[in-house]
């Protein structure tokens, strides 16, 4: 689980059949797919505890689109198994930025943390008209190391969803945990007996609680064609499995970033609920 997960880019779509579904309703208010750029600057902790701090920006490729059973949306990007009034599961996918350790000083002369594509199912219950539990479980791909696996994710979160019927402004509160196998956990914290040092002896971590977190975003469509939005999101460390990492340097960190979508094609065709 690295600092920031960004939202879908450069999407290749392609159909595929219903698993179990309820039959979908239209949503005429929504094309079904939309295709533009998306751009944005974030600052986070270079690792989670971590107590230095990276700052990134990117513009990449940006597309939607809602069908029947593949979605790539504000949710993320994933293929609806089942599709029911208060219950949907889906197959997600979330890509982090990297962190270089030559900018962070506990991970001097230590291999620098890739970015990581995550991928996994992810069940989502309805427990109230604007509020969900998700339960996502997830594989992480180290990316620019041969697509090596690093353990395993699960990051069960209350999510509470608000907006105005238009669409105009859009926001949500999340409140959940975030939890690593002794692999994952071992690719933030671990240190390898030929990377310690006096001030940094080696360290072989355990599986467990990686983080509590709160998260906040909030956008608004400005044009039909431009959406701005923002995101604050807060992390603590205090109970974490790993606190006797000599990497582990904070118990709580910030991220904070701001972005902007646009769309320049929308197809006539509606989208499906």
């Amino acid at each position: 689980m690295q600092p920031l997960l960004w939202p879908a880019v450069a999407l290749l779509i392609v159909t595929a059949p219903a698993v179990a579904q309820q039959e979908p309703t239209p949503a005429p208010d929504l094309p079904l797919w939309e295709a533009g750029l998306f751009g944005g600057v974030a600052s986070t902790p270079a690792y989670p505890s971590s107590e230095d701090r990276v700052t990134r920006g990117l513009v990449l490729p940006l597309v939607v689109y809602r069908g029947r059973i593949l979605r790539a949306d504000r949710s993320g990007i994933g293929a609806r198994l089942l599709n029911t009034e208060r219950v949907e599961l889906d197959v997600g996918f979330a890509l982090s930025l990297p962190s270089r350790s030559s900018d962070v000083a506990a991970r001097a002369g230590m291999p620098d943390l890739n970015s990581l594509l995550e991928f996994g199912p992810r069940l989502k219950v309805r427990l109230a008209d604007r509020v969900r539990l998700e339960l996502p479980l997830r594989v992480p791909l180290e990316l620019g190391n041969g697509f090596e696996r690093q353990g395993l994710v699960f990051e069960p979160r209350l999510v509470y969803e608000t907006g105005d019927r238009s669409g105009k402004w859009q926001g949500d509160a999340n409140l959940g945990a975030v939890f690593g196998n002794a692999r994952l956990n071992q690719y933030f914290y671990g240190v390898a007996p030929q990377y310690a040092t006096a001030a940094r002896p080696a360290y072989q971590a355990s599986s467990g609680l990686m983080m509590t977190r709160l998260g906040l975003s909030l956008s608004r469509r400005l044009t039909p064609d431009w959406r701005v939005f923002g995101f604050t999101r807060y992390d603590n460390y205090t109970q974490a499995a790993n606190r006797d990492s000599p990497l582990f340097r904070q118990n709580s960190g910030l991220s904070v970033g701001v972005g902007f979508t646009w769309t320049a094609y929308r197809s006539t065709a509606r989208a499906w609920e």
